[in-house]
């Protein structure tokens, strides 16, 4: 008698848009230096900069390049990152105190939250409340954010209502119907008596599901980045940040936390690549743009893997559990639609056997077919049909 096949563990659904085209906002109160660090990101002075709140009314938009490195003498194409400069959100912003109903949107409109938060001191940039405290500018922030969640949990739950009241239980279109109100209603009840946001709860697959059509600020991933002096940063020393430690430990366990300083990554930013190399070396400490970019890029599960022609090493952007046909279709439908299969070997096995044919020898480059789910620094081949 056969033995039982054992059943395969649910794949977890992912909170946010199924897709492998996201972008990350940059979110904050204003003049925590968001815009400055926008344009240090992008090496550019797209993004309006100045002392008071409100210079950024309109978000902009960069395309942040990907960083792996790759042993090959041709042009190296990398993947990128989407970034988007959101204008300040303020205290009362869920209501619509300065435009915050439009900033809201924006942020509505990404898929992932940079966090911007000031923690330096200087008389010449002004703090629209008063005083520099980042635990009250973040709990400013979460709050907003949070009630504007239940506001559009609540209009969605009178919705669901109103149009199930004559629901009956023999339909499965009823039963679907008042299982999403169920679960809309578990949501909103982790918004307003649990004060938690919607990352953060324990979610089933069909509960993620109905999350991701409501579109929730607080179901998006944030990394938090800290504003520091350029001093503080380079002594890797600041009065602030265990405290905001603490508070992400309280309030949003697990989140990143990133010091940083825009002053120093606008300083390099006007350097050429030797200029910035040594000044480096001389202070001791090195940009973040990099490691915030890496951040990023985890936050929103996203991975990256190579393609290589005889011109070029292309890096392509994928969502995290993709699986071999769906990640040959990032490139062209084709790809996906008459997939055959893909020959792959991992960035780590080309470095240290050095060439392709090496890597063969090895042993070590794989056939696989369409239910092989891409690894991160995975170099594929891929094999479609006519």
């Amino acid at each position: 008698m056969a033995p039982k096949k054992t059943s395969e563990k649910e794949k977890k659904t992912l909170l946010g848009r199924p897709s492998n085209n996201l972008r990350i906002g940059i979110v904050g109160l204003p003049n925590v230096g968001k815009s400055s660090f926008f344009n240090a990101l992008s090496d550019t002075d797209l993004a309006k900069a100045a002392n008071f709140p409100y210079a950024t009314i309109d978000p902009e938009m960069y395309v942040s390049t990907g960083f792996a490195t790759f042993t090959s003498q041709h042009r190296k194409v990398p993947a990128f990152l989407t970034c988007i400069d959101i204008a300040g959100l303020t205290a009362g912003a869920s209501t619509g105190t300065g435009l915050g109903n439009a900033f809201l949107s924006h942020v509505r409109a990404v898929d992932g939250i940079f966090q911007v938060v000031r923690a330096f001191d200087d008389a010449e940039v002004t703090h629209v409340e008063g005083d520099v405290d980042p635990l009250r500018d973040m709990d400013i922030i979460q709050t907003e954010l949070r009630l504007k969640d239940i506001e559009w949990t609540e209009k969605a739950l009178d919705l669901l209502k109103r149009s199930g009241r004559a629901l009956n239980n023999t339909s499965l279109a009823d039963k679907a119907k008042k299982e999403e109100i169920a679960i809309t209603e578990k949501v909103y009840k982790h918004l307003t008596e649990g004060q938690k946001d919607v990352r953060k709860g324990e979610w089933s697959n069909k509960e993620i599901d109905v999350i991701n059509s409501l579109q929730l600020l607080t179901a998006k991933p944030v990394v938090y980045l800290v504003n520091l002096s350029e001093k503080d940063y380079i002594r890797k020393k600041n009065k602030w940040l265990p405290k905001i430690k603490g508070w992400i430990d309280e309030h949003n366990t697990g989140d990143p936390l990133i010091p940083f300083s825009v002053a120093l990554e606008e300083r390099l930013a006007r350097m050429s690549p030797e200029e910035k190399d040594e000044e480096q070396k001389r202070i001791g400490a090195t940009s973040s743009l990099g490691k915030i970019t890496q951040a990023g890029y985890l936050s929103l599960d996203l991975i990256r893997y190579f393609t290589c022609g005889p011109d070029e090493v292309r890096a392509w952007t994928i969502r995290r559990g993709l699986k071999a046909p769906q990640a040959a279709g990032v490139i062209h439908t084709d790809f996906e639609n008459k997939f055959v299969c893909g020959e792959i070997m991992s960035y780590d096995d080309l470095h240290e056997y050095g060439s392709e044919a090496a890597v063969k020898a090895a042993g070590k480059l794989r056939q696989q077919g369409k239910p092989y789910e891409m690894v991160d620094g995975d170099i594929a081949y891929w094999k479609a049909g006519q």
